[in-house]
């Protein structure tokens, strides 16, 4: 492979979970010899996140107009003077979209699309007017002209054939980079209080509110009484201070770590008996994010809607039982005994919760080491890696087709 260009509207925070599973790919593929470009355009985090990105060649453009559609028009003239073999366009409903349409009729030269679970029925509905305005106007036709469309799981290949979409589709999952893990005697704790951690966008897709309800009902009842819940992440759309609010109505008492440093310091010293209920720890990157997992003893993903959740991943990367909804679509983290299934309801939730409570720590530990031995045969950045670069061979010298992408005939067959 020569020269590979990538596209998205953003490598911020603002990304979520799309810009760390860009990022594990693109690092491990350039690992691997590729010669690789990211073009993205600038908002309000980038200045301050671009470091997290200092390995690859990057180009910024500077938005133009509403932020939110991502208008650069510089865009397309530096993407075109790279002059790549093949683009890969990472998420939908942008000016990206238009740029990878462009270059495709431009150049002639094949791009795959990354939708990371933006065609599912749910993520559909979610600003349905304006999605359904935007296919209209664009983005079919941008699905259409795709060489290869990338589902991270098989609902999400389902989720495109339901559309009409009848291009090739690579089934890859998102990756993982597996951290070392620190020894049984690494985090010393002065008590037996032990910390749930929900890690994301706070956004209603989460189910973060079915969540804190399911909490509080259970803290209510007697149960729960040892652990804190740990709410991580950056705000989206004013959720943070919804959730708060619930927080209060399900008679929780809750602290924001960014206005008490006390709490944050009791977090990162492992001193627990010093938390509240439930700790709001603002976004976390990096080492914050890493010592967050590392001291967690189970992480809870109640999610509506995923492509495929990195966050999941990373927590059984660190060989940590995770909560989840099928809806995560990692239906072999139920089957190798690393997560419990919970259902997108309060009654589901706290089931699943209960059900967490009750494990001994060696069942938990047991549960975790599930979770670190998918990681470790499934989901390695440099296993998935492989698997792409495959897929890219086939496209840019019309290699063997790979084993990972499946056409219409195959469905038919």
């Amino acid at each position: 492979m020569k020269r590979i260009a990538c596209v998205i509207d953003t490598i911020s925070r603002n990304a979520g979970g799309l810009a760390g599973s860009l990022q594990g790919l693109m690092s491990a593929m350039q690992r691997q010899g590729d010669e690789l470009c990211i073009f993205s355009v600038a908002d309000a985090y980038s200045s301050e996140d671009q470091k997290q990105w200092a390995e690859f060649e990057l180009y910024l453009a500077k938005a133009k107009g509403p932020r939110k559609f991502a208008y650069a028009p510089t865009l397309d003239r530096a993407l075109e003077d790279y002059s790549a073999d093949i683009l890969h366009s990472h998420g939908l409903w942008t000016y990206t979209s238009l740029v990878s349409m462009n270059w495709q009729r431009k150049t002639r030269r094949p791009v795959i699309i990354h939708p990371h679970g933006m065609l599912d029925a749910w993520a559909l509905k979610n600003s349905r007017w304006r999605k359904r305005l935007a296919m209209l106007l664009y983005e079919r036709r941008n699905l259409k002209q795709a060489a290869c469309i990338r589902a991270l799981c098989q609902p999400e290949l389902e989720s495109i054939r339901a559309l009409g979409l009848r291009n090739p589709v690579c089934v890859i999952p998102n990756g993982v980079n597996l951290p070392v893990l620190p020894g049984p005697t690494a985090v010393s704790r002065g008590s037996e209080r032990k910390l749930l951690l929900y890690l994301g966008r706070l956004h209603p897709k989460k189910g973060i509110d079915l969540l804190v309800r399911a909490f509080g009902q259970l803290r209510q009842n007697g149960c729960l009484s040892d652990w804190t819940l740990v709410i991580a992440g950056w705000d989206q759309g004013g959720h943070e201070d919804e959730l708060k609010s619930l927080a209060i109505a399900s008679r929780l008492d809750w602290k924001d770590a960014r206005e008490h440093p006390d709490t944050m310091e009791a977090l990162e010293q492992n001193c627990l008996d010093a938390l509240p209920s439930v700790v709001f720890a603002g976004p976390c990157f990096e080492a914050a994010k890493n010592r967050l997992y590392q001291q967690c003893d189970a992480f809870v993903l109640p999610s509506f809607s995923e492509g495929l959740p990195m966050v999941v991943l990373e927590a059984w990367s660190h060989a940590k039982p995770v909560v989840m909804t099928p809806m995560c679509n990692l239906p072999e983290g139920f089957s190798a005994g690393a997560a419990i299934r919970i259902e997108s309801s309060v009654p589901s939730v706290a089931e699943g919760l209960r059900s967490l409570s009750a494990l001994s720590a060696s069942a938990r530990q047991e549960m975790g080491a599930s979770g670190r031995r998918l990681a470790e045969t499934r989901f390695a950045w440099d296993q998935v890696a492989r698997r792409m670069r495959e897929v890219n061979f086939w496209l840019v010298r019309k290699g063997p087709r790979p084993d990972s992408v499946f056409t219409l005939e195959d469905a038919t067959a």
